[in-house]
Order: C-alpha cells, then structure tokens, then sequence
C-alpha cells in the first residue's frame, strides 16, 4: 500500500489485480511539522543518445548516514523561502550554486517514523542549472548516476516509488511511514 496526500486530506491507494487505484481515507494525529529541503541535480548525457545523470550524494554523517540521497535538510530560521533553504543545502553539501530561480518545485513528501511524534514535511526540487564541479563535503559525497541506474537498494526505501516520476518532470505527494528501524516502510 502506498500513501499519497491531497491537500488536507490524505488517502490510501493501493493498485487492485485491475491496476485500478482504490482510495481509502486516513486519519493523521496531530504531529509536530519538521520543514525540510530536498534538491536533484540533473544533466544530459555527455555524448550524444546517453541518457540523463542525476547527482546524488552519499550521506557521511547523521540522519540517513550510509544511504544515497539528494542534497537538502532543514530550514533554517535565516533562510528567506523554502527554496533559498535548498539552494543553501546543495552549496554545503555538494559545493556547487544554483539560484532559487532555477529550482523548479516537483512536491512535497510527508515523512513519519514509528515511535515518533514528529513528521517531516519535505520540499522537493529538481534544477538543470547549476555552476560548479560537484565536490566532496563534510556531510555528503556527490557522484552522477544515469537516471536508469539509480542505485535504489542503498536508499530509503519509499525513493523507488516517486523519484523516477520526478526525473521525469512530474511533481508528486506522498506519504510514508517507516519503522523504528529507519529501513522499513510500514502498510
């Protein structure tokens, strides 16, 4: 079963034996909200016909260490928007700058981790315009990866389900909760 939001209610589906989409209502418990950033970096092949690379980083430190990921975190009480919060993330992590004009806003994903009070509210951007080499940080590892081989069984779990929707210029919302463990998604 896999969860998506619509905007204040948030619903279940699951894909029947038809493929149909059946929709179930859910009730949330009032939980505090964590505002945070998530940021891809895509490029066109380098030769002509190769596919599409997305940058993503390996997490060296913290929440998510070990994992394969896209470049953000919180925002921060300084940061004037969501989006210049991202800009900001991708320049520590990944060193390289990007505008806030040219974050193109693909979402928002609600996160929820069993035995926890908290969700995490996750903005999702995705820009082609960049300036920089990507570079190694204290927090995050950057490499390239084509978009048809994406390492999803060294990320969290719940990436498979909508990061190719994103690569593929669609935006999505969706809601996922995970187990204690960190690993495991429930329902």
């Amino acid at each position: 079963m896999r969860y998506f939001i619509s905007c204040e209610t948030t619903y279940a589906f699951r894909e029947g034996p038809d493929f149909s989409i059946k929709f179930d209502m859910i009730s949330m418990p009032p939980r505090h909200r964590k505002l945070l950033t998530l940021a891809f970096l895509v490029r066109n092949g380098v030769v002509p016909h190769e596919e599409r690379h997305v940058l993503l980083g390996l997490k060296k430190r913290g929440f998510g260490i070990g994992k394969w990921n896209g470049f953000g975190g919180k925002v921060e009480r300084t940061d004037t928007s969501i989006a210049s919060a991202a800009v900001r993330e991708i320049q520590e992590e990944a060193n390289v700058q990007v505008s806030v004009e040219d974050l193109e806003s693909r979402g928002v994903l609600l996160f929820t981790f069993e035995q926890s009070n908290e969700v995490m509210e996750v903005h999702v951007y995705v820009t082609e315009k960049f300036s920089g080499q990507p570079s190694e940080s204290n927090e995050m590892k950057p490499q390239w990866y084509d978009v048809s081989r994406i390492p999803f069984n060294t990320m969290w779990a719940d990436d498979r389900f909508w990061l190719p929707h994103v690569l593929s210029g669609k935006s999505v919302q969706g809601n996922f909760r995970f187990a204690a463990d960190e690993d495991s998604l429930l329902d």
